[in-house]
């Protein structure tokens, strides 16, 4: 991706966010600049990733195969500094951009419509030895209530609506015409590097072309803090 193109996707994400009053905390706000003069006190936010997330799963088409994200609190299992057993994202999907079929081995997760558009998820479940899927039915856990639907269903969360998505439960979801959605996350802590099994092996961050300044950093760009 080019950083321009990353660059407007966090002006939209923002003035989304704006538009639903979801407030962000004081770090997101620093510009590269102010994030070279930051010490050690903000080690957190470095450690565990949290910040701005702007990906294309590497594959370069963002409009169609794409998502951006802040994380906004998470613990650490590599890290026993960092003890939340939890964590918390904020999203924005686009119309047209699908978020790939994927499951967790580890976490169970809450996934929140906060605003816009509706979210479209197809489910299947994951043999737990060969990680295929498996033609069973799909336990569906929505706002409180259960119930089951045959593998490969599609569930429409509309605004305000949330879905629990457990371990070895394949999940993807599309955005409809219409503008984005803006989705939350709550789970068990979050760990991108060992516990998202996609379907089709995909990366993680963009490839950036630089042709023009940063205007945030995103959650794997921040210097290290400077020494005394």
């Amino acid at each position: 991706m080019k950083r321009s193109e990353i660059n407007a996707v966090i002006k939209k994400f923002e003035a989304l966010l704006d538009e639903h009053k979801f407030l962000l905390p004081p770090y997101l706000n620093f510009t590269p600049e102010e994030w070279k003069t930051k010490g050690h006190e903000y080690d957190e936010i470095r450690d565990n990733a949290l910040g701005w997330d702007v990906t294309d799963y590497g594959e370069g088409h963002f409009e169609t195969l794409g998502l951006a994200l802040i994380t906004i609190r998470n613990g650490n299992f590599h890290n026993p500094k960092y003890k939340k057993p939890y964590a918390e994202k904020i999203m924005m999907c686009d119309s047209g951009q699908v978020s790939p079929m994927h499951f967790h081995w580890n976490k169970m997760e809450d996934i929140i419509n906060r605003g816009g558009n509706d979210i479209i998820f197809q489910f299947y479940n994951a043999d737990p030895e060969t990680e295929e899927y498996l033609d069973t039915d799909v336990l569906i856990c929505q706002d409180g209530r259960q119930y089951s639907l045959p593998a490969g269903s599609k569930v429409v969360l509309h605004p305000g609506e949330s879905m629990t998505l457990y371990p070895y439960l394949y999940h993807e979801f599309v955005i409809p015409e219409g503008g984005p959605a803006l989705i939350g996350e709550v789970s068990m802590t979050n760990d991108d590097n060992t516990d998202n099994r996609f379907k089709n092996p995909i990366g993680r961050f963009p490839t950036i072309e630089e042709d023009e300044p940063a205007y945030r950093l995103l959650c794997n760009e921040y210097p290290p803090a400077p020494e005394a």
